[in-house]
């Protein structure tokens, strides 16, 4: 799969530009604020519908605009997809798929998968659960979008259930409509739960041997699932487990005003010979950890949609050795690649593969004649 052209209209720093991009390699050199990540963000709405840097559509129009848009013609394997998204100020944004107008961006099943990583993404080792359970609701939506429906769906049960439990001195029927958000809650709750934890441990295998081949045998990488919620074979035996756990626990979020039992709670437990990388992971380690966790995203989207994502790299590419830069590169053959690098740095490990570059200077384009045109 791959973005073959793109058009932004009032996006971000981009006033109005069209282009085509390379199959396989296309890098955007430029020094910082000159608008590198606004086309990975430009890609990454593309394929889910959304921001990766705001949850504010209004902070994407050009602030001397009142509307901004995207267009993509994407290439899917054997069919091709063209994608519209439109914003206004103060208005919910409208995303169109080959002329059909979806109700919801959360409607959006476009096909094209997107793995990113960013200077961020070290939050996924360093950061709190919030971040580590968003990094996994994210791969698993990409792989089966009816999970990104119940983990919507589970989000407003609980929210109403929690709204419930801080009016429950209010309120004498508070078991009763207890009782009626609880089976709902266990039965979505026991989906993500198991979706959560058949995609990590098929994450946790591919992570293991690509963070042994990058530390040379060195280092031994191991994902664990930690959830509240007993994970049984049978689903229906777990939804009661689940049920007669929010049970016992009631009296204690009736005191609190909140739901401690459910996937909202899980973490990720990352270890590197058998050590927490978040408390005992040096930087490089934890650096490492991401990228091989990256990679084994890649590979997995590839065994479950036979085809690999788009891959887009942004501002991370110089923070990597040699070494890792050089079994990063390896991958590149097999995909489209969006890299962002600032001036003066090296991209000799790149030097004899198949790209595009382009330079970038407050939201204009200049490309570089230097890939091979008859890769297209």
């Amino acid at each position: 799969m791959n973005v073959e052209s793109m058009r932004l209209i009032n996006f971000r720093n981009y006033k109005n530009i069209s282009l085509k991009f390379h199959k396989n390699i296309n890098i955007f050199i430029g020094k910082n604020a000159q608008g590198k990540t606004n086309l990975m963000e430009a890609i990454y709405m593309c394929a889910i519908g959304r921001s990766f840097r705001t949850n504010k559509d209004k902070e994407i129009i050009n602030f001397e605009k009142n509307e901004a848009y995207i267009g993509a013609n994407v290439s899917l394997g054997d069919y091709k997809k063209f994608f519209e998204i439109k914003m206004e100020r103060n208005k919910p944004k409208r995303i169109r798929v080959n002329k059909t107008e979806l109700a919801s961006y959360k409607e959006l099943n476009t096909g094209l998968n997107v793995v990113i990583f960013t200077p961020e993404d070290l939050k996924i080792v360093k950061g709190g659960p919030q971040e580590r359970r968003n990094f996994i609701d994210s791969g698993v939506s990409q792989i089966k979008p009816v999970y990104s429906y119940n983990i919507n769906k589970y989000k407003k049960l609980l929210y109403q259930r929690n709204n419930l439990l801080k009016s429950s001195r209010f309120r004498k029927d508070i078991n009763n409509l207890l009782e009626v958000f609880d089976l709902q809650i266990a039965k979505i709750g026991t989906s993500i739960i198991l979706e959560r934890d058949k995609y990590l441990q098929k994450l946790s295998d591919l992570a293991s041997f690509n963070h042994t081949k990058i530390t040379d045998q060195l280092e031994n990488l191991n994902l664990k699932y930690m959830t509240n919620v007993p994970i049984l074979e049978n689903k229906g035996d777990m939804e009661k487990a689940y049920l007669e756990l929010m049970k016992k626990n009631l009296k204690k979020d009736l005191e609190f005003g909140t739901t401690e039992i459910g996937p909202h709670r899980d973490d990720i437990i990352m270890m590197i010979n058998n050590k927490d990388a978040r408390i005992y992971g040096s930087q490089g380690q934890q650096r490492t950890t991401v990228l091989s966790i990256i990679l084994s995203e890649l590979e997995l989207i590839k065994r479950e949609r036979g085809m690999y994502p788009v891959l887009l790299l942004d501002d991370v590419f110089s923070e990597l050795d040699g070494s890792r830069r050089k079994y990063l590169t390896d991958f590149f053959n097999h995909m489209q690649v969006f890299i962002t690098v600032t001036d003066g740095e090296d991209l000799k490990s790149m030097e004899n593969l198949n790209k595009t570059i382009y330079y970038i200077e407050n939201g204009n384009l200049k490309l570089e004649n230097s890939y091979d045109s008859s890769y297209r």
